[in-house]
């Protein structure tokens, strides 16, 4: 009980799976799923962790999360706002819907936000806390194809440097972590064609990253290694963000 305690949202699978089994050899860790409960139960079953089902865009699930994370161990060291999704169908924004703006919005953007605000408060009481927001390539990369996702992302980025600006007098330091192109199911369906893409120079490093990439982020930031960079922004991306002639 006298670990530091990680509170990894979308953990269940992918990016959100790789951090939580990282964490898991230092942390006690609460890990949210929203639907695959089987993912859930076998990530438990594998790190120990306490799983809780809840959707991130609705503020009921939210407070619940925190007070199950509070009742269970009465502190929190670290959020990681990873969970979030892409658009169901893949849409020339000309043509994309409403409805998955909305989603799209309410899952990446305002969920996460409003998290991370009672968390901080939490944090603010104790003194001292990390807060993680997993972001994207997408945050200056524009696909016509999935605009709504590009916008939620753009607008978690700058979430991150108000709460690294508003949270720092607090001690509390704020990151951001943006992942490039990574092996999950978010690109099962286009796998294929980032490899061929990677294949032919998209990246200065020719490889897809893999979810312990970000996850190896995370532990620097979990260990207090980056404690003095509140608002940093580490690009895990195989060097994408570089420009060259």
């Amino acid at each position: 009980m006298n670990k530091p305690v990680a509170l990894i949202t979308g953990a269940s699978r992918g990016i959100g799976r790789g951090i939580a089994t990282e964490l898991a050899k230092s942390h006690s860790i609460v890990a949210t799923y929203r639907g695959r409960l089987d993912a859930a139960e076998s990530l438990r079953a594998e790190t120990g962790a306490e799983i809780i089902q809840c959707d991130i865009g609705n503020g009921e699930d939210r407070a619940r999360l925190l007070a199950f994370t509070r009742e269970k161990f009465g502190r929190l060291d670290l959020l990681v706002n990873n969970a979030g999704m892409a658009p169901r169908v893949r849409a020339d924004m000309l043509a994309a819907t409403e409805e998955s703006f909305d989603e799209l919005i309410n899952t990446n953007l305002k969920g996460p936000h409003f998290l991370t605000q009672a968390a901080a408060n939490w944090m603010a009481e104790q003194g001292d806390g990390r807060i993680i927001f997993v972001t994207s390539i997408s945050v200056y990369t524009a696909s016509v194809n999935r605009a709504d996702y590009c916008i939620s992302k753009a607008g978690l980025a700058m979430s991150v440097s108000l709460y690294a600006t508003r949270l720092a007098e607090k001690g509390i330091k704020v990151f951001e972590i943006r992942p490039g192109i990574i092996r999950t199911d978010m690109i099962s369906a286009v796998e294929s064609l980032y490899e061929e893409k990677i294949a032919n120079g998209l990246l200065p490093q020719r490889r897809m990253g893999e979810t312990s990439d970000i996850a190896k982020a995370v532990r620097g930031i979990a260990d207090g290694l980056l404690d003095y960079s509140t608002g940093q922004v580490l690009n895990v991306d195989g060097g994408f963000h570089l420009r060259s002639l």
